[in-house]
């Protein structure tokens, strides 16, 4: 097994129990129907009850399957792929307790629905008193895992040669009963539960003085690792850089910090670099024509695989060029497909540890505001004081890869903050009789002596 020499200096032994079962795991030869690679990915998990069960139930495996011939290419979905897994591993590990329900198969059988229905609801911690879930978002999850398996189920059994009729109506009636009674008796309750926890939370968003203070912080870094890293070309050198680099452009980009810490080295070694096609020139203000020259664009993939834009500045461009050039002597294996990778590893930096720990580290008031969801709400908020076009607002949403409808409900300015500022101004009108004086305004023509009773 490769063993880390540093946390062997540095922390105890875990126990050794778990790491054996795993090693005794992998030797044991692949079963008939399941591929070697999903085989090794259920190997790797923690070696419990849970993990025996996924091995045994043919569904869990078939779901498996389905997820990897997905998603198997990606190795940050393999943790993914293992969850859902084992969260179907999990619900057979209750239903096994109440006695009704003793494997995959059995659950779509139509008899056994309310006790399929029970055993969600005691995996989910429901609480028939007050009506709510403990984990709400597990009970969705299952309704979605169980639909599919029995799309999946009814499919094979369609395709083998033998004769299941039976089994192929009762898969069929199961998933219409799925469809037609889960939001009443599950999914209804637990979204409840999920959006009544939202209620009354405080609003988070960052301050402008603490993003000045992080930009600021963030240029006295690049200067001082680019330095560092040119003189001396070494790991610890290479993966400093790397992090401000990748919090510089998370940051500028207000992007999500999965999408870039992802970012594959192909990306920025294949960009455009041609410029702006000088008709559409014409068309800029000086302003913007300078701006173009002076950034540069890269597209990546984006959530819900969009296609989105990455703005670098001419300082990134630096960084990334001198981490590009040193590489390979700073220990990045050419096997590693990610710009922001790893020395030694085939993994790539996490985005959301760059910005937390560069957050604590840059004397901000407020380091917990400043997370990459927390900078994109904040800009889509601030984007509402400016009072731009539909067609501005798409082209922000847009380069945020947003839909505009998700952009309108979630990332504008918080409710309270509009309901406090704007509705109250027509409730004290009405209150004072006054509300012909503001006739055919709108809310923020509405003007009322702030000094007034």
């Amino acid at each position: 097994m490769s063993r880390c020499r540093l946390s062997q200096k540095c922390s105890t032994q875990k126990p050794g129990r778990s790491r054996v079962q795993s090693i005794c795991a992998f030797a044991q030869p692949v079963p008939e129907g399941v591929s070697k690679k999903l085989w090794q990915l259920v190997n790797a998990m923690h070696q419990d009850e849970v993990t025996q069960i996924v091995r045994e139930e043919k569904g869990i495996l078939r779901l498996g399957e389905h997820l990897y011939a997905k998603h198997g290419h990606d190795k940050t979905k393999h943790d993914y792929i293992r969850q859902k897994m084992r969260e179907l591993g999990r619900l057979i590990q209750h239903a096994k307790r109440n006695g009704k329900v003793k494997q995959i198969e059995d659950f779509y059988k139509p008899s056994n629905f309310n006790f399929v229905i029970a055993a969600v609801k005691d995996v989910a911690g429901f609480d028939e008193d007050k009506n709510t879930y403990k984990t709400p978002s597990l009970a969705l999850k299952l309704g979605h895992s169980l639909k599919k398996i029995a799309d999946i189920l009814e499919c094979e059994a369609q395709m083998a040669e033998s004769d299941n009729e039976q089994f192929i109506e009762n898969v069929r009636r199961t998933r219409s009963l799925l469809v037609k009674k889960w939001d009443v008796l599950v999914s209804s309750r637990a979204l409840q539960t999920l959006q009544e926890a939202k209620w009354n939370t405080p609003q988070l968003l960052p301050f402008t003085d603490d993003v000045k203070k992080m930009h600021m912080y963030l240029d006295d870094c690049r200067k001082e690792y680019q330095g560092k890293l040119r003189d001396k070309p070494i790991k610890k050198n290479w993966s400093k850089l790397a992090n401000v680099t990748l919090c510089e452009v998370i940051l500028f980009n207000r992007r999500r910090e999965g999408e870039v810490s992802k970012m594959p080295l192909s990306a920025f070694t294949l960009r455009d670099t041609s410029g702006v096609h000088s008709d559409l020139a014409d068309g800029l203000s000086e302003l913007e024509q300078k701006l173009c020259q002076h950034f540069q664009r890269i597209e990546i993939r984006g959530k819900r695989n969009r296609k989105v834009p990455i703005l670098l500045t001419p300082d990134m461009l630096s960084s990334m060029e001198a981490l590009v050039a040193h590489r390979r002597v700073c220990g990045v294996p050419d096997e590693n497909p990610y710009f922001f990778s790893r020395p030694e590893a085939e993994t790539h930096l996490r985005g959301s540890d760059a910005i937390r720990q560069i957050a604590r580290d840059c004397g901000a008031k407020h380091p917990e505001t400043l997370s990459s969801t927390k900078l994109r709400k904040h800009v889509s908020t601030l984007s509402t004081v400016l009072n731009l076009k539909d067609n501005e607002m798409d082209t922000l949403a847009n380069f945020l890869g947003h839909d505009i409808r998700v952009h309108r409900e979630y990332y504008r300015l918080p409710e309270g903050t509009l309901q406090l500022a704007k509705v109250s101004k027509v409730l004290i009108a009405l209150e004072q009789g006054r509300l012909s004086d503001f006739k055919g305004m709108s809310m923020d023509q509405i003007q009322i002596d702030p000094n007034g009773e």
